[in-house]
């Protein structure tokens, strides 16, 4: 018979509330996750204004709920995200991708496993972004040379970041908040490899079913860039004696074509001269427009004014097509740092800053159904891929600017003279915490110091390192997670989990914990579920009278296996839009992975602990 326990009191009620409104505003993609986060602090800090709790003589002040802002889990989650951005801007991975990039070469087979290994292995000490950010490229531009599909080795590649992040206490955001609250409630105390065995082995199980399985169950799907080959194309439009552009200016012409028409240059060739590109000037028989745009639409515009359409000096045809002036397609994807994510092309003045023409926009792994010159007003989002052409001058060059990835199948990214410090920075960080010499916290910020005076990194590169989308929902978080513990929110639900698992065994309670972060984590924010999970986790475990230890780890693994939603995680989405998935597509691989990641887990920790 179920023993529900009494309701708590109202304060606890409200908070309870309020964690059911965060989960839910955290996964609705129409509200960006920054309001959604602040908007739970400044309702947490209204309800324990307006309505003063006290718990055993002690009151509990709004103003704690802030400190969230100051909480060592969120300064070294930020001091590790600016130390990974070093490591990108320097370039200082980027002889593992071009070693790598030979590899394929030799042996696809032997060279994916290498790919999820190495994956997972710097996943374990960087966040996984740079991770992803660096071998994206390399992984589409082996498949563009090989004429093969990039399907099956992309998403396996994701995924595999997201195992060998979880790792170690500074793999990813999420380890580090279980770790900090678990220390800070007296719990236990994790060092860097303390539950590295653990995930070791489940990380085995998983690189083989990501090297032997995942790739053979995944369908083909069409990446965004299937070849570098142009897509726009330079014209000119020869106006005839009997053309209707024939002594119209400029703007009537252009209004013919509803807007559309796009001049660059006119060529008068009886005075052998070119004429100013004023609205009111009016175009002769003769005259040669210049003009930049698709085939169909070039065809359209010889249909509408009458015109002849010319590829140089030769009238377009099957023995003259159209010429692209030495254009090709590449990628950019938005990503932190970019300076477009949550604005918009004509905001960012980004056509003309970078002098590319942008052909498509893809978005949720296809392409988004706009006109061709509505995208410069759809506001970017972290993970959209902008489909451009330009010069391979001008793409050679912007790759050298920071804050974007450039996927057009060429060389991958070059190192600089600073690269050696920021790995040997990032190197001495790991170090010093695994020996005990300086908690993490310190580490990475010394860290940080390091890379500013070295000059690796300047301050308005530290700036776009950062995410404020981060630094809102970890703080939002821990204020959810100090609300639920002090009004005794996390031990109601404690003791309503252990009343609704009483007729399992330990293993059996513990394995019921982790597959429900695994689930939550899988539809809102897997920060919030771990700092909501812990304490929860911690009271189960005093009621059972069981060491606390494997239940924490239940949450800190349950919330890492982020794998079936693309949303789950951020290079979740990158990875989706650079391959061209589908939401199935990460359900066919995720769920059968999340379910034994769940099963060797739960395994291994009842062995080891219950």
């Amino acid at each position: 018979m179920l023993n529900i326990p009494d309701l708590p009191n109202h304060h606890a009620l409200a908070v309870l509330l309020l964690t059911v409104v965060a989960l839910y505003l955290f996964r609705k993609e129409d509200i960006p996750l920054e309001t959604s986060s602040l908007a739970i602090i400044g309702l947490l800090c209204l309800l324990f204004s307006l309505f003063p709790f006290s718990y055993q003589g002690e009151h509990f002040e709004p103003s704690s709920l802030f400190l969230g802002f100051g909480h060592e889990a969120l300064i070294t989650v930020c001091a590790l995200m600016i130390i990974g951005h070093g490591i990108v801007r320097t370039g200082a991975l980027e002889p593992i991708g071009r070693h790598l990039a030979k590899l394929w070469k030799i042996s696809p087979s032997l060279s994916l496993l290498i790919t999820l290994v190495l994956a997972g292995t710097l996943s374990a000490f960087v966040n996984n972004t740079p991770i992803v950010v660096l071998l994206l490229p390399i992984l589409i531009s082996v498949s563009l040379k090989n004429n093969t599909e990039s399907s099956p080795i992309l998403l396996p590649m994701g995924l595999a970041t997201l195992v060998g992040g979880m790792t170690t206490t500074i793999g990813t955001s999420t380890n580090l908040l279980v770790v900090s609250i678990a220390k800070n409630m007296g719990a236990v105390h994790f060092g860097l490899f303390d539950f590295a065995p653990i995930a070791l082995v489940a990380c085995v199980v998983a690189t083989f079913y990501l090297w032997l399985i995942a790739p053979k169950i995944l369908p083909k799907r069409q990446a965004s860039l299937p070849d570098t080959s142009p897509r726009l194309f330079s014209a000119y439009l020869n106006v005839n004696e009997d053309s209707i552009a024939s002594g119209k200016t400029i703007a009537e012409v252009i209004a013919l074509t509803d807007g559309q028409l796009k001049i660059e240059g006119v060529q008068r060739s009886e005075e052998k001269r070119s004429v100013m590109l004023l609205p009111d000037a009016i175009l002769l028989p003769g005259d040669r427009l210049k003009v930049h745009d698709y085939p169909d639409r070039l065809k359209e515009y010889e249909t509408i004014l009458g015109t002849t359409l010319f590829s140089g000096l030769h009238k377009v045809d099957d023995d003259h097509p159209l010429k692209a002036d030495k254009q090709t397609l590449a990628e950019i994807v938005i990503i932190a740092g970019s300076g477009v994510d949550g604005r918009t092309l004509q905001q960012a003045n980004f056509i003309r800053k970078h002098a590319v023409s942008v052909i498509a926009l893809h978005r949720a792994g296809k392409a988004m159904e706009i006109g061709k010159n509505s995208i410069g007003n759809i506001t970017l989002r972290i993970g959209d891929i902008l489909l451009v052409q330009t010069e391979p001058e001008q793409l050679a060059q912007l790759k050298q600017k920071q804050g974007l990835l450039i996927i057009d199948g060429a060389e991958p990214l070059p190192q600089t003279k600073k690269a050696p410090i920021a790995l040997t920075t990032l190197l001495a960080v790991i170090a010093s915490s695994a020996l005990g010499i300086l908690p993490i916290e310190v580490s990475a910020v010394c860290g940080v110091l390091v890379l500013l005076v070295t000059q690796c990194l300047h301050w308005d590169e530290v700036s776009k390192a950062l995410s404020t989308q981060v630094i809102l929902i970890v703080a939002a978080s821990l204020a959810l997670g100090a609300a639920l513990m002090k009004t005794g929110g996390a031990e109601y639900i404690a003791q309503v989990f252990v009343a609704l698992s009483h007729s399992l065994p330990p293993g059996g309670v513990l394995a019921a914990l982790m597959l429900l972060l695994a689930i939550l984590t899988n539809i809102v924010s897997n920060n919030a579920a771990a700092v909501i999970g812990t304490p929860i986790a911690i009271s189960v475990a005093s009621q059972l009278n069981l060491p606390a230890e494997p239940f924490i780890l239940a949450v800190l693994f349950g919330a890492n296996l982020s794998y079936a939603t693309p949303m789950a995680y951020k290079t979740n989405l990158l990875v989706m839009n650079a391959g061209g998935y589908q939401f199935s597509d990460f359900m066919r691989i995720g769920i059968p992975l999340i379910l034994l990641m769940w099963v060797t887990l739960s395994a291994l920790l009842t062995w080891m602990y219950l």
